[in-house]
């Protein structure tokens, strides 16, 4: 697959983006079942790295998105990933937002969705989760959580504490996920008053949960590239009062600065892929500065090589993630990725 996907990407990008990322999560099923990854991908050595009392095999996971409903896992655990985050599920099952919905910008190497958290609900990840030979083997696996569209935001915490519950006991960790542009009205919770009320709420979730389970499961909070840096102190702040494990920097963005005159420059949603690289490494530089080393950091966003992988650590993240460098590289960014980080 790593020598076939420049073959592959032309064909691929003749169709609807929607189309063709179910095509190829389809047939990387089909592959997978029949043996082939093995011989179709070269995985990255073991290169451990320890975060949130969690050990991964290699810096390099897979960002929330690609697989909404867990119905990929030990196909996308076959291309050599250190670690899986799937979602954003929500309590109940929803269609998302009306197609079309996503959008390629070859020419920035950028990708807009507006997909809306479409997905079958959370009691249906979670029985595909537990299906998966990945999770069963013990791969490192995060869910990532939200609201469903139908929520007003003032009730948001109910629905986070609704899929809290059901996903704890199979997460190695938990993703709140308060920054996708998709959900209307969602990135409120980014606010002082509201994110205070949030955080509040779910730290007596989970420690109810840690107790039922006996185990306590690390929490963190996803969020968005557009905020200055007084929004970002505040975050890291809270999050340090609040027990979050992690942050993971950044979900996409709203600005359309970088795609300027581009074809599908003007559709809502939130930009990935290059265009947000620069954007995502500031925020990871400004909440490190904040939170010294008292909270690691987990990089995302515009990562399409090695070297920008290695931008990501140098700015102070622990961990890397991966989304849309995959649709404009292939699976071969992983390694690279993973080569570029080795310790």
């Amino acid at each position: 697959m790593i020598d076939s996907y420049a073959f592959l990407r032309p064909l691929l990008f003749n169709l609807d983006p929607e189309k063709a990322h179910n095509l190829t999560l389809s047939n990387l099923d089909r592959a997978a079942r029949w043996g082939l990854l093995a011989h179709l991908v070269r995985r990255p050595a073991p290169d451990p790295r320890t975060l949130c009392g969690i050990s991964f095999p290699n810096p390099v996971g897979l960002a929330a998105g690609l697989d909404k409903d867990g119905k990929h896992i030990d196909a996308l655990a076959g291309l050599g990933f250190g670690f899986l985050e799937i979602g954003t599920v929500t309590p109940k099952p929803q269609d998302g937002n009306p197609k079309p919905r996503m959008f390629r910008l070859p020419k920035a190497e950028g990708i807009i969705n507006r997909m809306g958290f479409n997905n079958d609900g959370v009691d249906a990840c979670v029985a595909r989760v537990r299906r998966s030979q990945f999770w069963q083997n013990g791969g490192v696996l995060g869910l990532n959580i939200g609201k469903n569209a139908s929520t007003p935001i003032e009730h948001a915490a109910s629905d986070y504490v609704l899929a809290m519950n059901a996903v704890y006991e199979i997460a190695s960790y938990i993703t709140v996920n308060i920054s996708s542009p998709n959900t209307q009205n969602l990135r409120a919770l980014q606010g002082e008053e509201m994110l205070r009320s949030l955080l509040g709420t779910l730290d007596i979730a989970r420690q109810r949960l840690s107790d039922r389970f006996g185990a306590h499961k690390p929490l963190f909070l996803k969020i968005a590239p557009d905020l200055d840096a007084n929004d970002l102190n505040l975050i890291a702040d809270l999050s340090l009062e609040f027990g979050i494990d992690a942050i993971i920097a950044t979900n996409t963005t709203i600005s359309r600065e970088a795609i300027v005159g581009m074809e599908f420059s003007h559709e809502a949603g939130g930009l990935s892929g290059a265009p947000v690289r620069s954007a995502s490494t500031n925020v990871i530089k400004i909440l490190k500065k904040r939170l010294q080393n008292n909270l690691p950091i987990i990089g995302v966003g515009g990562i399409l090589s090695g070297a920008d992988a290695q931008e990501k650590m140098a700015a102070g993240a622990s961990l890397i993630q991966l989304y849309s460098g995959l649709i404009f590289k292939g699976p071969a960014l992983i390694q690279e990725c993973a080569n570029a980080l080795r310790q």
